[in-house]
Formats: C-alpha cells, sequence, structure tokens
C-alpha cells in the first residue's frame, strides 16, 4: 500500500492521552467535551490506500476530515496511531527526515491557494524545487512542463492577481507536481470555487490523473464531487470513519441512517458507469460465420440482430437478420452489409451521459475497450439500473 493509516487519533487540549484513555474506555465524542473540554478531532482512523487510487475523504463541516489530512503529513501531531507512507512511519521520523520526506513524495494543494502574490506563475511552481536548491535551468524546465500540463501554457509571466480563480487552483497544483511527488494531499481543493469553474477543475484532475496516475487523497464535504472523483470514498462523522467503499458499494449498502441520508437524493445517472449496466450479449457472430448461421443464432434468441466481431472479439459491427437473408440469397458478403455506425461508449462512460443517446439510436449502444467488445447497453438496461437502483436503495432505508 502506499499510504497506510493505522488507529490515528487526535485529542485536542490539555490533556491529550487522557482524552484518548476515555475513547479507548468506550465514551463518546461529546462526553469528552463535556467532562474535560477536549476535543476528539479524530478517532482511531484507519485505512489503506492504494498507488494510483484516488482516495476521498468527505464529511459535513467539523467531521475531522481536514485535520486527518493534516495528520498524514504531521502538519498536526497526532495524539497516537501510525502513518505510514511506502512502510516508513512518519509518526517515528525526526524532524529532517519528516522535511525530506514531505519535499519528496508528499505535494499539498489548499482551499486557499497559498500562492505567493509578489511571483509569477513559473516562479510560483518552481518555488518547491527552488528551496530544495535545484539549479534555475532545471528547475524552471520542469515548472514549464507541469505549467502546460495543467493548461497554463503562455501564463507563466503572469501574477496570481491576473489569474481567475479557477487558475490560480491550476497554479496551486502544477506548485505540488513540479516536486513530482508521488502523492497529493487535497484539502478543499475546488470548495472557493464557482459551480462551473469547480467541474472544469474536477474534469481536468480526472484528465490529468489518467495521464500521471498518482496516488491522491482527496478532502471534500460534496458528495456529489467524492462520487465523482473517488475511486474509494471514506465518509466521516464526529472524527471517525463510518464507512469506505466504492461509489456504487456507499449508494446500494449504507452503512447505516447518517450515510443513507447522504445518499439519499443522488442523481444515480451521474455515478452509474457504462460497465454497470451493460450485459453480455447473448449470442455473437464470428468473421468466419456465414448468414445461415447468423439467421440461426438470432432465432435460437427471438432476436432480429447480432453483433458481429473478429477472432479476438474486436467489434467489426451489427449484422440484421433481414440483411442476413439477403446476403444468403444474393451472395453478398457478410461484411458488406454490417452496420458500422454503432455508439461505442467507454466502460467507465457515466450513465448519464448515455441516456439520450440510447433514445435516439434504434440498436442497442456497444461497451467497448482497446477495440474489443465487452458488452451491450440497451434502454431497457438504462432504465432498470436507474429505477431498480432507486428502489433497492428506497427499500434499504426503509429497513433501517
Amino acid at each position: 500500500m502506499k499510504i497506510e493509516i493505522r488507529n490515528l487519533t487526535k485529542v485536542f487540549g490539555s490533556q491529550p492521552l487522557h482524552g484518548l484513555q476515555l475513547l479507548e474506555n468506550g465514551e463518546q465524542k461529546d462526553e469528552i467535551l463535556k467532562k474535560t473540554g477536549m476535543t476528539v478531532g479524530v478517532d482511531r482512523a484507519t485505512f489503506s490506500v492504494r498507488e494510483g487510487e484516488v482516495f476521498v475523504i468527505m464529511g459535513l463541516s467539523g467531521s475531522g476530515k481536514s485535520t486527518l489530512i493534516r495528520l498524514v503529513n504531521r502538519l498536526i501531531e497526532p495524539t497516537s496511531g501510525e502513518v505510514l507512507i511506502d512502510g516508513e512511519n512518519l509518526t517515528k521520523m525526526d524532524s529532517k527526515s519528516l522535511i525530506e520526506t514531505r519535499r519528496k513524495k508528499l505535494g499539498m494543494v489548499f482551499q486557499n491557494f497559498g500562492l505567493l502574490p509578489h511571483r509569477t506563475v513559473l516562479s510560483n511552481v518552481a518555488y518547491g524545487l527552488e528551496i530544495q536548491d535545484v539549479n534555475k535551468e532545471e528547475r524552471e524546465a520542469k515548472a514549464l512542463k507541469v505549467i502546460a500540463d495543467v493548461g497554463l501554457k503562455g501564463y507563466e509571466d503572469s501574477y496570481p492577481s491576473e489569474l481567475s480563480g479557477g487558475m490560480q487552483q491550476r497554479v496551486g497544483i502544477a506548485r505540488a507536481l513540479a516536486n513530482d511527488s508521488d502523492i497529493l494531499l487535497m484539502d478543499e481543493a475546488f470548495s472557493a470555487l464557482d459551480p462551473i469553474i469547480r467541474k472544469e477543475m474536477q474534469d481536468e484532475l480526472m484528465n490529468l490523473q489518467s495521464k500521471l496516475g498518482k496516488t491522491i487523497l482527496f478532502i471534500t464535504h460534496d458528495l456529489d464531487e467524492a462520487l465523482k472523483l473517488g475511486d474509494r470514498i471514506a465518509i466521516m462523522k464526529e472524527g471517525q470513519i463510518v464507512q469506505i467503499g466504492t461509489s456504487e458499494e456507499i449508494l446500494e449498502n449504507p452503512a447505516n441512517e447518517y450515510v443513507s441520508k447522504f445518499v439519499r437524493d443522488v442523481d444515480r445517472s451521474k455515478v452509474l458507469k457504462a460497465s454497470n449496466v451493460m450485459k453480455k450479449p447473448e449470442v455473437l457472430m464470428t468473421q468466419k460465420d456465414g448468414p445461415r448461421v447468423a439467421v440461426r443464432k438470432m432465432e435460437e434468441i427471438g432476436a432480429s440482430s447480432i453483433f458481429v466481431v473478429d477472432e479476438e472479439n474486436k467489434l467489426q459491427g451489427l449484422l440484421t437478420v433481414d440483411d442476413a437473408i439477403k446476403a444468403y440469397k444474393e451472395d453478398i458478403l457478410v461484411e458488406k452489409l454490417l452496420i458500422e455506425d454503432l455508439y461505442k461508449a467507454a466502460p467507465d462512460t457515466p450513465l448519464s451521459d448515455l441516456i439520450e443517446i440510447a433514445a435516439q439510436t434504434k440498436y442497442p449502444l456497444t461497451v467497448v475497450e482497446d477495440g474489443k467488445l465487452l458488452g451491450i447497453i440497451s434502454r431497457v438496461s438504462i432504465l432498470s439500473g436507474l429505477v431498480l437502483g432507486k428502489e433497492s436503495k428506497e427499500n434499504g432505508v426503509e429497513a433501517k
């Protein structure tokens, strides 16, 4: 695992170890505050993050999520517990080793951008390398590359005050990337942006992640943002992690009433992907099959068309029963009668992107990866994915 968090706890107050003992004796956060005046910021958090994963921690204000991310890089000292990065225990490092680990492995992106107003974009992005004594030519070359990566090429000589909020946050991300850190810690990074720019930054982060494959620990109070960005999500309440899972797992099986309330009004079409609703074709036709074989296969399942693939399962097209009969009667090669203008979705295409397309086409949508046919999606599949999912969620809430 890239990051391992083990029983990480933070108690704010004059006698944190006493507060920790009360926690271990089973007392709750509110009881400890009332008795001692001490606040439990994080309560025995345990989780791990895989290399290249976007792990989102979400919760309402006061849930402990921002404290947790600051414990990860020891901007706040933990009361107890362990933080391991690549197997190295940060909680046992001396100051020198900790600073070195932060510089080389941990990049931080804050909500308030944290840019130096008197420095240009180039100088801001290169700042981390500058304090590491990297020579000017090398650090500017690295900075220029990541500036281009985040879509700010041409703004190298601009100052923060000359940029929009979204552009300033891109500078913040570029600064974290310039150090070539393996891990990005992002604390409410897009919360200060207006909704349109926020969505653009979410899309930009997903695009960067597809190219760079960083390990990202992302903090947010916005469930839609968590569901969109996270490979997995941890939901926090009162300092505790109450559930960890994928978007689908949390939507389908909320751990308790608190999580159920969070997900009750989620637009499932924005969360479900093509891979969640696709089905394997009942039968397929290969290029070596003739028209009579195609008709027989369609008769077996009562279909009026069949998908055609090559020996590597790469999609070639769709053959209708009328065209199969025509090919047989008129001795025409099947390949010449294939319908090739089919909609091809990637497995991770959001269901919301497919609804209108499915309504306008008379053929099933195909789910394709590297040219290979993974499955098909009919209009019925889309509707059942939305309706049945909603029903199961409602039934789960009623049962609690």
